[in-house]
């Protein structure tokens, strides 16, 4: 354990490491396209990897599972899924013979647009494909889930066996069961409940912790281990300073690790449920960012070991086993933020994604037996690290005074004044960190210096810093963009004859806000799947079990969200503007894009419209992404060079 790993980089996977090397030309297809490799999963006893790999049938772009065996370096595809199908969002070893995978999917039900999900099982043996959730038991319910893949518990110790919850009896109630992925045979384990949104198992595998919500106000109950009886723990409103969050159970059933604010930060704490005070003690803090994420337990002793980062990535150990084992690949990959992604059930035989603003991601296959760490892929084979660009976190004043973070990527030996792109995150509850962004490095090999900044009502840094963007839209969380742009041209980096706003989702709302409230700051706006009509927004959710909580975050203020909404602002737009948006988009509906297409039009505004039959809210399509790039890539060139 105290010695540092060899590195051999090599590439043990034989179907998807010959990729070339991109030359200084870098096509948009290097970057416009879905990654080569991505979900790489050790199998429990370590002896495979299952990872899902973009592959082209027939000339169509999809995706396929590989399972690749570490012994024999070889490997096969066992699945292919088309993306104008379904989109494959995960795969996970059941055990070390079936493989279960997370499929995403448009629907509507009654008329109203949904994201579907199912959750399919490979039989690696027989090569059986199926749905976990027998048809037969379907049928049996009050009503067929919306999504199917919700895994509460992958139940280590009952093999062939996992828990699911799901709304079987109303869109209101949720319920958990356990299924026999082998046989499909189903048992309940909880009655159904209302309001009930997620359900908390501990490691002896019990469902003990309830998390409920009606309209905004949660509620998290608790169920001793010799009780049947759920008792409050804690309430609080959405979006409130006051909210608990569970995290998962040590391995000792009455204790209970949660996330909760902490001097202005999420922070994580572990409570003793035994306490009638239920007196939360610090476990981890970060006196300027949020500290949240996900609990990381040992295969081996079921405790928790510590914590993976919900800013930036990355893993925090609190076992000094685990820590000399990550500073190990830290001295063997230097270079790179080194991210344990993947254990066997024996802990000796590990995945690590390494990556860096530059290096998109590569995954290493570590064995501490032979102290050794090996390269099986890369996330993007064509794109060379050594030709991307470098990102730099800044700071910039808006004009009330309240210091925003943000990062810089500027082309490889360039010096400014550059043409520049703006380029706001979207959510707006989300933030943009350190490490390789595709859009970024894309524009940064164009020529183009990028600003991301996260403004107002990010995430990440505290309470009053994310509240403050709560039913901002178009308010100061927009100024912080302007100030964003007005100070690049002032430091002498962005030329201010060529600067073009970029941004999707949210960050397509505030493009298109920036274009029409300051024309004369930008020479051209892009926009994709970006909210126009804010007041639309929020009343396309009304039928959704969200709609108190979207009202909460965006307002309900209809006049006033029709007001700060680019659709009643065409008329401001004296600059180009692209637009996108994907016909099956559910978050925010390809309406969005369509009326504002028509009302530039309808000012006489130089407008260009894209929309993509099937394609979803991301991009997911990978034709449909290579051909908004391409289009983006001729609209920039025309309006920026």
């Amino acid at each position: 354990m105290k010695s540092v790993p060899l590195v051999l980089v090599v590439c043990l996977s034989s179907l998807a490491c010959d990729a070339s090397k991109a030359s200084p030309n870098i096509p948009v297809a290097a970057f416009a396209t879905p990654p080569d490799v991505s979900q790489v999963q050790l199998s429990p006893d370590g002896s495979r990897i299952a990872s899902l790999h973009r592959v082209s049938r027939d000339g169509d772009l999809g995706t396929a599972v590989q399972v690749f065996d570490l012994e024999s370096k070889t490997g096969r595809y066992v699945v292919y899924a088309a993306v104008d199908n379904y989109v494959i969002k995960r795969v996970r070893w059941a055990n070390n013979d079936h493989l279960l995978l997370s499929a995403r999917f448009p629907e509507k039900r009654n008329g109203v647009p949904t994201t579907e999900t199912r959750l399919v099982s490979v039989n690696l043996k027989n090569g059986e494909i199926r749905n976990v959730l027998s048809s037969r038991f379907l049928r049996r319910q009050a009503r067929v889930p919306q999504f199917q893949d919700q895994i509460v518990d992958m139940l280590p110790s009952q093999e062939n066996h996992i828990l699911l919850q799901g709304n079987f009896d109303s869109v209101e109630s949720s319920r958990v069961i356990k299924v026999d992925i082998t046989k499909r045979t189903v048992s309940r384990v909880t009655p159904s409940r209302s309001w009930v949104r997620n359900w908390v198992t501990d490691r002896q595998e019990r469902v003990r912790i309830a998390v409920l919500r009606k309209d905004t106000e949660y509620r998290i109950e608790h169920k001793a281990v010799d009780s049947k009886k759920w008792v409050q723990l804690w309430s609080f409103e959405s979006f409130s300073e006051d909210s608990v969050l569970p995290l998962g159970f040590d391995g000792d059933p009455d204790i209970l690790y949660v996330s909760a604010y902490h001097e202005g930060r999420r922070a994580v704490f572990k409570v003793n449920l035994t306490d009638p005070e239920l007196h939360k003690e610090l476990v981890f803090s970060d006196p300027k960012y949020d500290a949240g994420g996900h609990l990381v337990y040992s295969r081996l002793s079921g405790e928790v070991i510590g914590l993976r980062h919900s800013k930036g990535g990355g893993f925090t150990f609190w076992s000094d086993e685990h820590e000399r084992l990550q500073k190990g690949i830290d001295a063997a990959l230097p270079d790179t933020f080194n991210t344990f992604y993947s254990l066997s059930d024996d802990e000796r035989r590990y995945v690590v994604l390494a990556t860096s603003d530059k290096e998109a991601g590569a995954y290493f296959i570590g064995d501490r037996d032979k102290k050794s760490l090996l390269r099986f892929d890369r996330r993007y084979g064509a794109l060379d690290p050594e030709l991307m660009a470098e990102k730099n976190a800044i700071r910039y004043e808006a004009s009330d005074g309240l210091e925003i973070e943000g990062f810089l990527t500027y082309p490889n030996g360039a010096e400014g004044p550059l043409p520049a792109i703006i380029f706001p995150h979207g959510g707006p509850i989300s933030f943009d960190g350190g490490g390789f962004d595709y859009w970024t490095q894309y524009f940064a090999s164009r020529g183009y210096v990028v600003l991301q900044m996260n403004f107002r009502g990010s995430s990440g840094y505290g309470y009053d810093f994310m509240a403050s963007g709560l039913q901002g839209w178009g308010l100061e969380m927009q100024k912080d963009v302007e100030d964003g742009t007005r100070w690049l041209i002032e430091e002498g980096i962005a030329d201010p004859d060529r600067i073009c706003v970029v941004g999707a989702s949210y960050g397509g709302y505030a493009a298109l806000m920036e274009a029409a409230r300051n024309p004369d700051l930008y020479q051209c706006v892009v926009s994709f799947a970006g909210v126009t009509d804010a007041a639309y927004l929020v009343q396309s959710y009304r039928r959704y079990t969200n709609y108190e909580v979207v009202k909460e975050q965006v307002g309900d203020n209809m006049r006033a969200l029709r007001e700060r909404s680019p659709i009643n602002l065409a008329e401001q737009v004296d600059v180009p503007v692209l637009l996108g948006h994907g016909t099956d988009d559910r978050r925010v509906r390809v309406r969005h894009s369509q009326i504002m297409h028509r009302a530039l039009e309808k000012n006489g505004k130089n407008v260009k419209y894209l929309e993509f039959e099937g394609g979803d809210h991301f991009l997911s399509n990978g034709e449909h992404r290579l051909r908004f790039f391409r289009e983006m890539d001729a609209f920039l060139n025309a309006n920026l060079q």
